[in-house]
């Protein structure tokens, strides 16, 4: 093994070679570590010890030892600052994974690790989503981040990238789960996006580096999707898509399955109909969610305190963007936004003429407000 790394970095290597055996599956890997504890202990194992829980090809395999190539090549990885690697047996593991039946044995990660064990919601669909599909997708990501919840989706082209975008754009948090290994970015034209959210959140793969986009890679980190997550958040989706199957994933795992419903018409619509007959939520605005989960909107004083100073005294929005998370997709009365604000008549009154003024909300008849989509 390289001398040069520290003991924790060599550590973390052995997962990764383990890992690397051929037909050696996330249970079985789990199983080993049910028995023998750790990587180290399952490869100081006996070939009889290891045929008792293993095939003799894969206890063969074991016994070799540990992958000298990819040891070297893991460790090289690590090294680099904000990449990680997080075990089952490490604190920072998603406790959330730990309910599912199937949890990968370790997730590679860049960016913020706290993010694994936040509140998360996952926003998924269509990446051939409708300008309107994306757009609900962003501005449903943007509010939910108001309630302290992290956006968990899967980086995909169309809902994906509106959903992490929306997440950016409120400074809230956001966890990319892809199908590819953590060296490669896919799809390309989300290679900003990506370094955006690695900085600013986190990027997670249960796939080895320099594993390619395949198709068989989508469905199953979809259950991570899910898995992380309260809920799950289906905008747009065909009869056949990967959002159908996350959304089942989530049933059952016991998530709630939340769908937004469109034109009878849309072929885009159509999955998320039939996961509506099926027993998901029909959701057409925030409260939906907000009021399925039991969630409680960040304290006013709370969302201001995360922006800077210099921030707020530039852009007076900073100072409204809550009534906004309040307001979601349907009209309401200037009462009802001073009770669920908990502000003042003339507070309330002021925000609302600086979002009219910037082209945020609307004025309608009968004293109501509604947001600009």
């Amino acid at each position: 093994m390289p001398p040069s790394y520290n003991n924790d970095i060599l550590e973390k290597a052995l997962w990764i070679s383990l890992s690397a055996i051929h037909g050696l599956g996330s249970q079985t890997f789990c199983l080993l570590l049910k028995i023998f504890g750790s990587p180290a202990n399952i490869y100081a194992a006996t070939s009889q010890q290891l045929k008792e829980v293993v095939s003799a090809k894969i206890a063969a395999a074991i016994a070799l030892g540990a992958d000298e190539q990819v040891i070297a090549e893991a460790c090289l990885w690590l090294s680099h600052p904000n990449n990680h690697l997080v075990t089952l047996a490490d604190a920072d593991y998603p406790k959330a994974l730990l309910e599912i039946t199937d949890p990968p044995p370790f997730l590679y990660a860049k960016g913020n690790l706290s993010l694994l064990n936040q509140a998360s919601i996952a926003i998924v669909g269509s990446r051939n989503a409708s300008v309107q599909g994306e757009k609900n997708a962003e501005a449903f990501a943007h509010d939910l981040c108001g309630y302290g919840l992290c956006i968990v989706s899967g980086l995909a082209l169309g809902i994906d990238g509106a959903a992490h975008r929306g997440a950016l754009k409120a400074n809230g948090a956001t966890i990319a789960v892809v199908g590819t290994g953590l060296d490669i970015v896919y799809p390309a034209k989300h290679r900003d996006l990506a370094h955006q959210i690695a900085e600013r959140g986190l990027i997670i793969s249960e796939f080895s580096l320099g594993t390619p986009s395949k198709p068989q890679n989508f469905p199953k980190r979809n259950r991570i999707i899910s898995g992380l997550s309260m809920g799950c958040l289906v905008v747009e989706a065909n009869l056949q898509s990967g959002s159908q199957i996350t959304a089942r994933m989530a049933a059952e795992q016991g998530r709630e399955v939340f769908a937004m419903p469109g034109s009878i018409h849309s072929p885009m619509s159509k999955g998320c109909h039939q996961l509506i007959k099926q027993g998901a939520k029909l959701v057409d605005c925030l409260q939906d969610i907000v009021e399925d989960l039991g969630l409680n909107r960040l304290n006013l004083a709370n969302v201001l305190e995360t922006n800077d100073a210099e921030n707020m005294a530039n852009n007076a929005s900073v100072l409204t963007s809550p009534l906004l998370t309040i307001m979601g997709f349907e009209p309401i009365t200037l009462e009802n936004l001073v009770r669920l604000s908990h502000l003042t008549v003339s507070e309330v009154s002021s925000m609302l003429m600086l979002l009219e003024l910037e082209g945020k909300v609307s004025s309608l008849a009968g004293g109501q407000y509604q947001k600009i989509v």
